[in-house]
């Protein structure tokens, strides 16, 4: 299955994105993946194939700032969760999407969130995969360093942060023919580093984990948690916790998986995802 690699201008701002359609024309919504720090999309290109071999169009776009999609001056875009959330909006107006499965992973996808909360009626169901969505969540020392004076400005021009933060989160080496892709922002341009950087600085974690928190108190959308339960920097008892709470919602967990399940364990995230995202149909 092809994964087609293209662009999208939005005001401004140019949205790379990586697209599958199914085979049949199919009325599904589409699924909207969304990636975290300090990843790209590509790290659904596993992922994706499966959802069309299912009937699914899938949409993966490189946040503003992140792969191939356009890294603006600070001065012309903040890096703050509502920038990140409004910038979305527009990139979803553009594709002209009406309503959506929104999947996310990570952090920086947690504005993924907000902007669902924001928008009930564009989403059709959640799925939330190793996210921060609690308000004791920080941000793990190895992102944090990004943001350091001084400090985030040399190691944030190191190509090797990406190996050193996706391998951590992972607990597993990642090819090098992959990697080679998660560094190849950092090689070509300063401007990589300057907006990873400038996400850290901007990124108002306590004020979004307790915008996310409230509004998970009246949200009904159908929701799945799929959590890998060796995430180094994410517990699975929030996501627990709001399981527990919330009024349609569940949780898949994978014993082995860790801060970023798609890398490794595509297929048992592939099956997770199918089935909820399925249910509708014989509901």
């Amino acid at each position: 299955m092809s994964i087609d690699e293209k662009i999208v201008e939005v005001g401004k701002l140019q949205w790379f994105y990586r697209e599958t359609n199914p085979v049949n024309k199919s009325d599904k919504p589409p699924v909207l993946l969304l990636h975290g720090l300090p990843s790209q999309s590509f790290t659904w290109t596993a992922i994706m194939p499966n959802l069309a071999a299912s009937g699914f169009r899938s949409i993966a776009p490189d946040w503003v700032g992140y792969g191939r999609s356009t890294k603006p001056d600070k001065r012309d875009f903040s890096y703050t969760p509502d920038a990140f959330v409004e910038a979305l909006s527009g990139f979803i107006q553009a594709l002209e999407i009406d309503k959506f499965y929104l999947i996310v992973q990570g952090f920086l996808a947690s504005a993924g969130i907000q902007y669902a909360l924001r928008n009930p009626d564009k989403i059709e169901r959640l799925v939330i995969i190793n996210t921060p969505v609690s308000e004791n969540i920080k941000l793990p020392w190895k992102m944090q360093q990004f943001g350091l004076p001084f400090i985030g400005d040399m190691i944030t021009q190191d190509p090797l942060l990406v190996d050193r933060t996706l391998e951590g989160g992972c607990r597993q080496v990642i090819s090098d023919d992959d990697l080679d892709v998660y560094r190849r922002p950092f090689l070509k341009s300063s401007d990589a580093g300057r907006s990873l950087m400038n996400t850290v600085r901007n990124i108002q974690l306590p004020q979004s984990m307790a915008e996310i928190e409230s509004g998970f108190q009246g949200w009904t959308r159908p929701t799945l948690f799929v959590w890998g339960l060796t995430d180094p920097w994410l517990s699975v008892e929030p996501a627990q916790k709001l399981v527990a709470s919330m009024q349609n919602a569940e949780l898949v967990k994978l014993e082995q998986a860790a801060h970023y399940p798609q890398e490794h364990w595509s297929e048992k995230v592939s099956d997770a995802l199918i089935d909820f995202l399925r249910r509708k149909e014989v509901n």
